[in-house]
């Protein structure tokens, strides 16, 4: 089985480099990648992923000529569908949080202890 994922998206398009640029903030806005819980990790790519839909569809939404199909009076389906994303958008960002989650910060003597650590085990090679 091959599953890709995002790393299909291209990171050299300007779509691909804003994508993973708003992923990149919303780790850090729940404290960095690495205090993220391999749980919110999937939903960040989840969430990621229908940014990108969501992204998709507003461009081909603001192509087109009317939003209304006049025969009918009514709007075009895809108006649904795409409230539809946004709305699995927001209960994906909900069950993450919304709030943001400070970085910790070591206190002096725990940054003086990782310095110290690292210099011993420097000296020991």
């Amino acid at each position: 089985m091959n599953v890709r994922g995002l790393s299909a998206i291209s990171r050299r398009t300007a779509a691909g480099k804003a994508l993973f640029r708003w992923k990149q903030d919303l780790e850090a806005a729940l404290g960095g990648r690495e205090n993220i819980s391999p749980q919110k990790a999937a939903l960040v790519d989840a969430i990621a992923r229908t940014q990108l839909y969501v992204a998709h569809v507003d461009n081909f939404i603001m192509e087109q000529p009317s939003l209304v199909n006049r025969r009918r009076k009514a709007i075009v389906p895809i108006l649904r569908e795409r409230q539809v994303l946004v709305d699995s958008l927001a209960r994906l960002l909900n069950q993450i949080g919304l709030e943001r989650v400070p970085v910790r910060i070591p206190s002096l003597a725990e940054y003086l202890e990782k310095k110290e650590a690292s210099r011993g085990d420097a000296n020991d090679s």
